[in-house]
């Protein structure tokens, strides 16, 4: 990934092992298949209750994928970097729970 400009995204990588990307992206396929669901329930005129309760299923999914990466990033990547000296990686971890919990 090439960034112009110097972003978070930029800064640090994750190296996942093979079982865990392939977890990972099939959750966010079926996720990504929800959604297609959704578009087509509102293009086909569905019922609003009908789509509401397939968009809330989409959030359900979106937080369950988070909750588990942030548990993850929590047990390696911050506490790599807690054992490596680095004072930020608390900080750091504050501030992303609060972007997650907007």
């Amino acid at each position: 990934m090439e960034c112009d400009k110097k972003c978070s995204c930029c800064e640090k990588t994750t190296i996942r092992n093979d079982e865990e990307k392939k977890k990972l992206i099939n959750r966010l396929s079926r996720i990504e298949g929800q959604v297609r669901g959704l578009k087509t329930m509102v293009e086909e005129d569905a019922y609003c209750a009908d789509i509401l309760i397939q968009s809330a299923a989409i959030n359900a999914a979106i937080n369950s994928f988070n909750k588990d990466l942030l548990e993850r990033h929590i047990h390696t990547c911050v506490a790599r970097d807690i054992k490596a000296g680095d004072e930020n990686a608390v900080d750091e971890l504050a501030k992303l729970v609060l972007k997650l919990m907007k």
